[in-house]
C-alpha cells in the first residue's frame, strides 16, 4: 500500500486507514521503531507482558525466595495476635 506524506501542522504525517488500525488491533498508541529503511508501528506491549511467565519459571528453579526480608516494626514484639 502506498500513501502520500502530508503535513500536519508543523509536523508531517501518513494517514492510516481506518480499516488498517482495526486489522491490527491498534486504537489510542503504537510502539513506533526507526530502522534505516522503515518505522515499523506495532500494538504496544503491557508492561506486564512475560511477568507470569517469568514468576512461573522462578518458581520452578526455587529462585522465588523474597529479596527484601521481612520488615518489622519496632514495637511488632508487643502485639497480641
Amino acid at each position: 500500500m502506498k500513501a502520500s506524506i502530508r503535513k500536519m501542522g508543523n509536523s508531517q504525517g501518513v494517514i492510516i486507514p481506518k480499516a488498517v488500525l482495526a486489522q491490527l488491533g491498534l486504537s489510542e498508541s503504537v510502539e513506533m521503531t526507526v530502522t534505516e529503511t522503515a518505522i515499523i508501528l506495532a500494538k504496544p506491549k503491557s508492561p506486564r507482558d512475560g511477568w507470569a511467565e517469568a514468576s512461573r519459571v522462578l518458581a520452578e528453579n526455587g529462585d522465588d525466595t523474597p529479596v527484601w526480608p521481612e520488615i518489622a516494626n519496632a514495637d511488632d514484639a508487643d502485639l497480641t495476635w
